[in-house]
């Protein structure tokens, strides 16, 4: 049976209260298993204005109500308000753990990294992975076992330092994809990553579906991506069965977006997949031959600036 791995990213305090919860119930409601990754420091999105002058910025927030999803207040931390500390989320976070779903890190602070870990070097590289995993071990009282970036951004020191943390697989980066979302290269999947002579231990699950936020809006063959028929899209997507990750939202899908997510468990499970968490599907790869794949970054269809990507 192939699997959609859940990859679900949590960037924001309001995501953390609000979303996350809602996405425990929805899950539990299918029978699916999934990966929280947790920011779990300061929530700095009001910061995140400054990429207005990246290309491509104001063409994805005007596509994806980010005012509507995030709300107004949000979008104002760290600008007009004090930044609420995620981190403080501990009955929520814990919740999580309790219901049984693998969790991990997302990142320390969530713009912070996004905007600057690529020119970053490593002693600061080091001190904000250094404070989420503090942060993780006081929250969920173990070390954890997976990371997923922030924004698909990471530099060589941050991936030396998931071999430190002993982590046996991640996914920070992401799969090429053509206009329309399919795979650029039907072979994409979990690899290792080599980063001049070293090969890292940690393997990585690139993400090998676009999001919604990077399909919402787009005129696609003709036709606008909806809300209406965006599950419909991804589903013709994963029509041939093959493992795939998929990175969704508290933020988004944990909230207005949770009826399109139902639509893609209910869609998935028709089509045959196993909906899993990271460490489920980890178990799946972890004694095959996988690939080795250089560090490597470029853009991708309905995305501003470059990432982490297979090419």
């Amino acid at each position: 049976m192939p699997s959609i791995v859940l990859k679900i990213d949590v960037d924001t305090f309001r995501g953390t209260k609000e979303g996350v919860p809602n996405l425990v119930r929805l899950l539990k409601q299918h029978e699916a298993g999934a990966t929280f990754l947790f920011s779990l420091g300061k929530d700095h999105t009001g910061w995140a204005l400054r990429r207005a002058f990246r290309p491509g910025f104001f063409q994805k927030v005007s596509r994806t109500s980010v005012v509507e999803h995030y709300g107004v207040k949000t979008l104002m931390y760290g600008v007009l308000l004090p930044a609420p500390d995620i981190g403080s989320c501990v009955t929520e976070m814990r919740a999580v753990q309790d219901a049984g779903f693998e969790c991990g890190i997302h990142t320390w602070d969530h713009v912070v990294w996004q905007d600057n870990v690529r020119q970053r070097d490593a002693r600061w590289t080091q001190h904000q992975m250094l404070q989420a995993h503090a942060k993780f071990k006081q929250i969920f009282g173990s070390v954890p076992k997976t990371h997923g970036a922030a924004g698909w951004q990471m530099n060589p020191y941050a991936f030396e330092q998931l071999d430190q943390f002993g982590m046996k697989y991640a996914s920070d980066g992401r799969a090429m994809l053509n206009e329309d979302g399919s795979l650029s290269n039907p072979g994409y999947g979990p690899y290792r990553l080599k980063i001049g002579e070293d090969v890292r231990t940690c393997i990585q699950m690139p993400t090998t579906l676009p999001t919604l936020d990077e399909l919402l809006g787009r005129t696609l063959s003709g036709k606008e991506i909806t809300t209406a028929n965006i599950a419909d899209h991804l589903l013709s997507l994963t029509k041939d069965p093959r493992d795939h990750v998929f990175t969704l939202h508290a933020e988004l899908e944990g909230q207005k977006l949770a009826p399109i997510f139902e639509e893609l468990l209910i869609g998935w499970r028709k089509q045959g997949y196993h909906c899993v968490s990271m460490a489920s599907y980890y178990d799946t790869i972890q004694n095959t031959d996988l690939p080795v794949h250089s560090l490597s970054w470029a853009s991708l269809p309905g995305r501003s600036g470059e990432l982490v990507a297979l090419v």
